[in-house]
């Protein structure tokens, strides 16, 4: 297994990307995204030293509707709105990987952890490089079988199923009931169990392989 961590350069026409770039020393994260259609409604978090020239500056973005501020101290700020801008959906799942929240954003550049097989990787290194997507591996470390095998997300997605059950026979919840206890969309919720099940499954059978 391979933990690492990425830094992507985003799209420029990116609502986010604008307003990351305007406050180059500030850390935007996206902590939970719902998409539906041509609009998405978003709970996001910015630390920064001026949170009131943030809030400002989200209000008076194109892309973003229904701003409202849900906390706001002298370096942190708390908000949901609504923003016509879902590329960022498109942008981070165009790497063959769901979106795990939070989302963190700095300067332009999206932030994310990847844990995942040699082949995983490999496949995202090729996909951006392919693209000409400007991106800049932050960390790398090779992981024995025994370390971490699941995403945190991914352990919380498969914990909450467990619990609601939604791995019964049958089924007690359904995947827009395990979603919703989580706090995510139904199509994210699905990638992340998918996702986590191959994975578990793939370490399963090469653990029963190298034992026989």
């Amino acid at each position: 297994m391979i933990d690492a961590r990425f830094r992507i350069r985003l799209p420029p026409d990116l609502y986010i990307a604008d307003l990351s770039e305007a406050f180059p020393d500030a850390t935007f994260r996206l902590l939970s995204g719902v998409r539906s259609g041509a609009t998405a409604k978003e709970l996001g978090e910015v630390l920064t030293r001026t949170p009131e020239s943030v809030a400002a500056a989200f209000r008076e973005h194109g892309a973003v509707d229904a701003y409202e501020v849900l906390e706001c101290t002298d370096d942190r700020l708390l908000a949901t709105y609504e923003t016509t801008d879902v590329d960022l959906y498109a942008f981070v799942e165009s790497g063959g990987f769901p979106p795990e929240f939070p989302i963190e954003v700095r300067n332009g550049f999206y932030e994310f952890d990847l844990t995942g097989t040699r082949e995983e990787f490999d496949q995202l290194r090729k996909a951006l490089e392919s693209s000409g997507t400007e991106y800049e591996l932050l960390s790398k470390v090779e992981k024995k079988r025994s370390d971490r095998l699941l995403t945190r997300r991914q352990e919380e997605l498969l914990a909450a199923g467990l619990r609601e059950g939604y791995f019964e026979v049958p089924r007690e919840c359904t995947l827009a009931d395990l979603a919703d206890v989580v706090g995510v969309d139904k199509s994210t919720a699905s990638g992340i169990v998918r996702r986590a099940q191959a994975r578990l499954i793939a370490w399963y059978l090469t653990d029963v392989t190298a034992d026989s």
